[in-house]
């Protein structure tokens, strides 16, 4: 260490070590090496002469004290790295090329399927190490995703299988017979909404059923069907869609995110203008604000 004199006896030690037995000269058991191979190899053969004839001071032998007594009371080395600055350990399933990772699913190569990974996190990605017989890899890197909105990279998942056929949704109960009865909008809508992690589809699929015998089948099946385009799964967004289409707006002009009442005459509330001079006994025509009449109209 630098200015340490407690260890430059020890540095200096190994420095002469090195020159009489290891750096080619007269003095030395050989004459010189050809290559580090053969350096080596005279280290070992060193190493052997002197490990194994008994020691002045113990009178044993080095390499069985070494086996006895030494090693068993020493941790092995780990057979694989340590995997704590990978992140987090996750078992993928068997079946599905997805993990989850602060309640979010990220995809991974499908051939990883089964076994485990690690996932940390940043403040804009998710990075994903498998560890394998060559050593850590990163196998994924996705941006950061909410919970119900997974990211998936289609290449993570297996090829179709050679004339594979669209899957067909059917219904396994009443309630999904009546929903997907509605027509073609309402299966594009389950479909869609499945993919994007939507929660209680069931619950929103009975209410656009019911809604459906109040409106017709024909005008909720074409608002189920916008709102798929769109990616939008609340049941506030399916009324919005079906009440600007039954009032005749146009197309363009129908807002799919939310459904707002901005006619101000039209709100409960008018405002907090009234109370701004509430407290105060000045006011510029000499009157007291405060007087509740003016923020009570």
């Amino acid at each position: 260490m630098p200015a340490d004199p407690a260890s430059k006896g020890g540095v200096e030690n190994a420095v002469k070590i090195a020159k009489a037995d290891l750096v080619p000269k007269e003095t030395n058991l050989r004459g010189e090496y050809a290559s580090f191979a053969e350096l080596e190899e005279a280290c070992e053969s060193f190493m052997e002469e002197v490990n194994s004839s008994v020691h002045r001071a113990t009178l044993e032998i080095p390499k069985d004290m070494f086996r006895l007594i030494e090693q068993p009371r020493l941790h092995p080395v780990p057979a694989v790295p340590v995997t704590a600055s990978f992140g987090q350990v996750r078992q993928v399933p068997p079946n599905t090329p997805m993990v989850t990772y602060e309640h979010s699913r990220y995809s991974v190569p499908h051939t990883l399927m089964g076994q485990r990974v690690w996932v940390r996190g940043t403040d804009t990605e998710v990075i994903i190490v498998h560890v394998g017989d060559t050593g850590p890899v990163e196998v994924a890197r996705h941006p950061l995703t909410r919970p119900g909105v997974p990211a998936i990279i289609d290449a993570h998942f297996p090829p179709a299988s050679a004339g594979a056929l669209e899957r067909i949704i059917r219904p396994t109960n009443k309630a999904e017979e009546e929903f997907l009865a509605l027509g073609a909008g309402a299966a594009l809508w389950l479909k869609e909404a499945a993919a994007a992690g939507t929660n209680k589809i069931r619950h929103k699929m009975e209410r656009a059923a019911t809604l459906a015998k109040v409106m017709g089948n024909d005008i909720v099946d074409q608002g189920l069907g916008a709102a798929a385009v769109h990616h939008r799964f609340t049941h506030e967004d399916l009324v919005s869609i079906i009440t600007n289409t039954a009032t005749g707006e146009p197309p363009s002009t129908i807002d799919t995110t939310r459904h707002t009442v901005t006619d101000q005459g039209q709100w409960l509330s008018q405002g907090t203008g009234g109370w701004a001079n509430f407290g105060t006994t000045n006011t510029a025509d000499g009157s007291d604000a405060a007087d509740l009449e003016g923020a009570t109209e």
